[in-house]
């Protein structure tokens, strides 16, 4: 038997494994699209308390009656062009820049932008008149802000526990120890593992995406086969470091605890829900060594702001090193029983 034929032999167990497991089909299916509908619903309404402020600058280098004022969320920006686009698209309300006059740019469709006007020029009295200026963009409702990390979220998920579950399970039932004794190499192996995570992934991805956009008609400025080579490329990361995860793992207890430790932490601190441009620099410094970061702000750059592949390059030569380093420390740290 060829090298492929083991590998294509291995690839149709997996997905018939997956696919004959209607619970878990039925889950990687249904619980993001009900989160998404859910969330659309919630936000469709009143917006948050606290407006958000974009500061071409430091904080702190604004007038005192200004910086002060409850309820204004100041988020600095070193990038004119972008600070631009997030206020074109309602994610900032207002753009100051500091200075001597003070300067200030809002979106005149956007009603949050006006409030935000009003307020400041109360907060600044009769000092010098500041300078105003005026940009125009569609709005990106929440649920288009955050359709891209409920999509990176449950890509996780499925790719982490999918493979890791499945070869400490083999490995536990005695599976590996079988298929050791076979002509089957453990590249070949863990290969098939991989490319069939990533096609079920990929299959699920387009299937939730399509049909929630089919009823949300999700705003999508950049080019959709630059989505999908993003989250295939973030699929491949996290297909990897699920197998490195699983590498030498006896238990499903201990797997599960690994897994957990993983997954959890990306979730709530690599912006699925919340956006971390007001965070602190520690905070966002270990959320850069988080795959599903790069995913998620590369996949929202092509989705709300236009971006192409070569504008989130960065992030995708980090997710391909990162998929590098864990399939090669997978492989390495692999064994059979």
């Amino acid at each position: 038997m060829s090298a492929f034929r083991r590998f294509w032999a291995v690839f149709v167990a997996r997905n018939k494994e997956f696919l004959r497991d209607r619970g878990a089909m039925g889950w990687n299916l249904l619980f993001p699209l009900l989160v998404v509908f859910g969330f659309a619903f919630a936000f469709s309404g009143r917006g948050q308390d606290v407006f958000k402020v974009g500061v071409l600058g430091r904080a702190a280098d604004l007038p005192t009656a200004l910086s002060t004022t409850k309820y204004l969320d100041f988020v600095p920006y070193a990038d004119r062009g972008l600070a631009m686009t997030r206020l074109r698209h309602h994610e900032l309300d207002l753009l100051v820049e500091p200075g001597r006059p003070l300067k200030y740019w809002l979106n005149d469709s956007s009603p949050k932008g006006y409030l935000v006007e009003k307020v400041m020029l109360g907060a600044l009295g009769s000092g010098p008149a500041p300078v105003r200026g005026v940009v125009a963009g569609p709005a990106i409702r929440y649920v288009d802000w955050l359709i891209a990390g409920l999509l990176a979220m449950n890509m996780m998920f499925s790719a982490l526990f999918g493979v890791g579950y499945a070869i400490v399970r083999y490995r536990k039932n005695g599976v590996l120890k079988r298929l050791k004794a076979t002509p089957l190499s453990a590249f070949e192996f863990l290969a098939a593992q991989v490319v069939s995570r990533m096609v079920l992934v990929m299959g699920v991805f387009a299937a939730v995406y399509h049909g929630a956009d089919f009823f949300l008609h999700f705003v999508r400025l950049g080019s959709l086969l630059d989505l999908y080579l993003i989250f295939a490329l973030g699929a491949a990361c996290l297909v990897s470091l699920g197998l490195l995860l699983a590498a030498r793992t006896g238990s499903e207890e201990l797997a599960g605890g690994l897994l957990n430790l993983i997954s959890w932490p990306m979730m709530f601190l690599s912006g699925v829900w919340f956006s971390l441009a007001g965070a602190p620099r520690p905070l966002r410094l270990f959320a850069d060594l988080l795959p599903l970061t790069h995913v998620i702000d590369a996949a929202r750059a092509v989705m709300t702001e236009g971006a192409t592949l070569p504008q989130v390059a960065g992030h995708l030569w980090i997710l391909a090193a990162m998929t590098a380093v864990f399939l090669a420390a997978g492989a390495w740290l692999f064994r059979w029983e």
